[in-house]
């Protein structure tokens, strides 16, 4: 396994996959060189969780809902590479 390992956990019951296919891809453009993998997880019952390296840093049911994407890729960056510049994704966050 490579790390760090990105979880994305999807309900197959509410057709979440193209949801979290399009948060892997832009996970992946955004963190190039930083993410050793990224893996979808089929699941069931309403779920949506991100997790890095096994720590859950979303969880729909948790959160009350889907991430914001510049949000989760605020958490992952804090993560993996804090001294990481965002550029819109950052900004938006303190508007």
């Amino acid at each position: 396994m490579r790390q760090p390992r990105l979880e994305i956990e999807y309900c197959t019951q509410c057709r979440w996959l193209l949801r979290a296919a399009w948060t892997a891809q832009e996970m992946l453009t955004t963190f190039q060189t930083e993410l050793g993998e990224v893996a979808l997880v089929p699941g069931t019952g309403g779920v949506f969780d991100v997790r890095l390296d096994e720590e859950t840093i979303w969880s729909r049911k948790a959160q009350g809902g889907h991430p914001d994407l510049a949000e989760l890729k605020r958490l992952v960056r804090d993560r993996i590479a804090p001294d990481r510049d965002l550029g819109h994704s950052d900004r938006r966050s303190h508007s």
